[in-house]
């Protein structure tokens, strides 16, 4: 996504961790080629970057928020999400949505918290 955006990918406080909505998108800022199974697993990999620029990984988020565009991809969606995410898994809701930016079909958001060791 470009740098274009007036909030960060990812925005840490004490502890607690914030990633903005994550779409499904490339490095060119479209969408991954190939529809819900391209951009689904490049949506997660694109939450994995933003926690990782503030220090944070997967193993951190205790809650996830996923748009669909199209909520019958659910069973996709719950298909990269047991491979992204370990046991136990965090919180997750699940929203359908009438449309998403840059004409992607899949937006992902999180909160985590960091526990430094």
């Amino acid at each position: 996504m470009s740098s274009e955006h007036p909030y960060p990918a990812a925005f840490r406080s004490g502890d607690l961790v914030a990633v903005s909505g994550r779409l499904g998108v490339t490095a060119t800022g479209a969408p991954a080629p190939g529809g819900f199974d391209a951009e689904c697993p490049q949506a997660f990999a694109n939450l994995d970057a933003a926690l990782h620029s503030v220090g944070a990984s997967r193993a951190d988020v205790v809650k996830v928020v996923v748009y669909l565009t199209d909520i019958a991809d659910r069973d996709g969606l719950n298909r990269v999400y047991e491979e992204f995410f370990a046991e136990p898994r965090p919180a997750r809701s699940c929203v359908g949505v009438a449309a998403l930016p840059y004409g992607g079909v899949v937006e992902v958001e999180a909160l985590a918290r960091v526990r430094d060791v």
